[in-house]
C-alpha cells in the first residue's frame, strides 16, 4: 500500500553527519540539506560521501526499512520496505530532540553501513545555496572492493609495494589517498546530482 505523498519544506534545514560504520580512521561528512524525501538523502549522501549509486540502498529509522519497495521487495513476503520516495525528512525526524541517528545501507553485497546521525534544524541562510558538506574526514572506499574487511586489505596491499596483490590493485584502481577529502568537490557533486542509470 502506498503512503500519501506530501510535498517537502523547503523552509526547513537540516544537519547531519554521516559516518561509515566499523572502519577507522572514521570516515565521515557533515552536509545541510533542506527538506527532502528519503531518496533525495540517499542521493545526497552518495554524493558526500564519493560512492556512485550503483547498487541497492535502504534506511532503517525506528525499526522500520525505507528504500524502493519495487527493487528491494522480491515477492516473497521476507523483506518488506516503506518508499524512501514518499516519505520526507520533516515525517521522520524528531521535532523536540536534538539528536537522533538511524541507519544508511549501501550496496547489500559490500554491506557499506553508514550511521546518519541528526544535528538538528537550523535556520536557512537566504544567500547561501543548498545542499552543502561543510567537512569530512578520509577517502570514500573504491566501489566493490569487497567491504570493510576488503577495504583494509586493498590499504595493506596499496602500503605495502612488497604485498602480493600490490601490483594488481595498483593495475586495477591506480594510485588511491585514503586521507584525501574535498569538502568543495563533495559540495559540488551534491549540487550536480547522481546520473540517472
Amino acid at each position: 500500500m502506498s503512503q500519501p505523498r506530501q510535498e517537502p519544506n523547503p523552509d526547513l534545514l537540516y544537519q547531519f553527519k554521516i559516518s561509515l560504520l566499523k572502519f577507522e580512521p572514521s570516515i565521515w561528512r557533515r552536509i545541510q540539506v533542506q527538506d527532502c524525501t528519503l531518496d533525495k538523502l540517499h542521493e545526497h549522501i552518495q554524493s558526500a560521501m564519493g560512492w556512485t549509486n550503483s547498487h541497492l540502498h535502504q534506511f532503517e529509522i525506528n525499526g522500520e526499512r525505507y528504500g524502493d519497495p519495487e527493487l528491494l521487495d522480491d515477492g516473497s513476503g521476507g523483506f518488506h520496505c516503506l518508499d524512501s520516495t514518499a516519505t520526507n525528512l520533516s515525517q521522520i525526524l524528531p521535532r523536540k530532540k536534538k539528536r537522533f541517528s538511524f541507519k544508511y545501507e549501501y550496496d547489500f553485497g559490500d554491506s557499506w553501513e553508514h550511521e546518519v546521525l541528526f544535528e538538528g534544524q537550523l535556520p536557512l541562510e537566504k544567500n547561501r545555496k543548498y545542499p552543502l558538506c561543510l567537512e569530512g574526514e578520509q577517502a570514500c572506499p573504491p566501489e566493490d572492493i569487497g567491504g570493510i574487511w576488503g577495504y583494509a586489505f586493498y590499504l595493506e596491499a596499496l602500503a605495502d609495494p612488497q604485498h602480493e596483490s600490490h601490483q594488481e590493485y595498483m593495475e586495477w584502481g591506480g594510485s588511491f589517498d585514503p586521507d584525501e577529502f574535498d569538502p568543495k568537490r563533495a559540495t559540488r557533486e551534491m549540487k550536480k546530482g547522481l546520473p540517472d542509470w
